[in-house]
């Protein structure tokens, strides 16, 4: 545990001297989000049904703008391979790679959301379903990509491959995620995309790391 909190600071500190990564993403976020409602008008029943998908959409790929820097530094100045060295398992490392770009890319998403959502006429209700299904949904995104990230180290053009590789894998997250905002809106039980989502987060948490490990492996060998 202490390995893994020590990576989790780490990579914190690197992503915080160099802010523009990270506000980049966000403003993105950002950026998306509100033209959406400036193009489209005043109508606020439109706007109600497309906030889901659309917010789904431009939180996906504001995360997606740092899943190629997560291993990208450590494997060229030689971490990565301290790493895979060290008595720590690597996949606790990877683990807390993974976690922090979480805490960078996802969270501040969740903590957003509300404020996006109001630019789209949700009501509160609709805004706190909203909130849950990013919590549960953005961490998948990170654990998913953190895969494509380590499967196109070293490789040239590796944005345009992982793109490729990652973002059929978001489909389900972002029909689940968007799915159950739209359920509620419309007064549905929203309990069967939780569901489906909370399953999805278990099979990430479980899998992913491994996967990652390995890739992360065949990178450095």
């Amino acid at each position: 545990m202490s390995a893994l909190l020590a990576v989790i600071h780490r990579d914190l500190l690197l992503v915080f001297r160099r802010k523009s990564e990270v506000l980049t993403a966000l403003f993105f976020f950002v950026i998306v989000t509100s033209l959406f409602p400036l193009g489209i008008g005043a109508d606020t029943v439109l706007l109600r049904k497309i906030a889901p998908g659309v917010i789904w959409v431009a939180a996906l790929l504001s995360t997606m703008l740092g899943l190629q820097r997560m291993f990208t530094t450590d494997y060229a100045d030689g971490t990565l391979e301290q790493m895979a060295l060290s008595p720590t398992p690597l996949v606790v490392l990877v683990g807390g790679k993974i976690a922090a770009h979480w805490l960078v890319s996802g969270f501040p998403l969740v903590l957003l959301a509300p404020v996006m959502g109001i630019q789209f006429d949700l009501d509160a209700g609709t805004l706190g379903v909203f909130m849950l299904a990013l919590l549960i949904g953005t961490p998948i995104l990170s654990l998913v990509g953190a895969i494509g990230a380590a499967l196109t180290l070293g490789v040239r053009g590796g944005g345009v491959l992982l793109s490729l590789l990652v973002l059929p894998l978001y489909v389900p997250v972002l029909i689940f995620g968007a799915g159950a905002v739209y359920a509620n809106s419309v007064g549905l039980d929203v309990g069967g995309h939780f569901s489906l989502l909370a399953a999805l987060l278990v099979l990430a948490v479980f899998f992913a790391p491994w996967a990652t490990t390995a890739a992360v492996r065949i990178a450095i060998e």
